[in-house]
């Protein structure tokens, strides 16, 4: 098993070999929602863990697959986290600008743009743009993670 610490957050990955470690049933059912079977845990979903809600109607190997966004962007939506990082490691010079602005702003500013951009992406644009209000959502989304990690201590 593979642990990482990515921000604030306690990440852990982990494989495991059905054939040396069978954990089959419920509630994890391997191979259920095809192979391969992808479920994360945290504090909030305890040992049940919670599975990988698939975006497309590709089989889960392509989904998950080279060329594919979807396992990246599982691993930032379920880990909380981003690639451009709020220290600033990861991004892009376009990212990296959008960070600095909203760094300077506060926990309501960065809801309220939050929103705005979940009410964009929902809609239909260029994949570009698209791609765009991903990045900057994902932003959004740890400052304020983050933000509330630091009111928790």
């Amino acid at each position: 098993m593979t642990r990482a610490f990515v921000g604030n957050q306690d990440v852990v990955f982990g494989d495991v070999n059905l054939s040396e470690d069978s954990i089959r049933g419920e509630p994890h059912n391997p191979g259920a929602g095809g192979w391969p079977t992808i479920r994360y845990f945290n504090k909030e979903t305890g040992i049940v863990g919670t599975s990988y809600e698939k975006k497309t109607e590709m089989s889960m190997c392509d989904e998950l697959g080279p060329g594919q966004p979807y396992l990246e962007e599982y691993v930032e939506e379920a880990g909380k986290t981003s690639l451009c990082a709020t220290d600033g490691t990861n991004c892009d010079e376009k990212s990296l600008q959008y960070l600095e602005k909203f760094k300077a702003k506060d926990k309501a500013a960065w809801t309220a743009q939050a929103e705005r951009l979940e009410g964009l992406e929902a809609g239909d644009m260029k994949a570009d743009l698209k791609d765009w209000v991903k990045k900057r959502k994902k932003i959004l989304l740890s400052l304020l993670s983050e933000h509330d990690s630091k009111a928790e201590l």
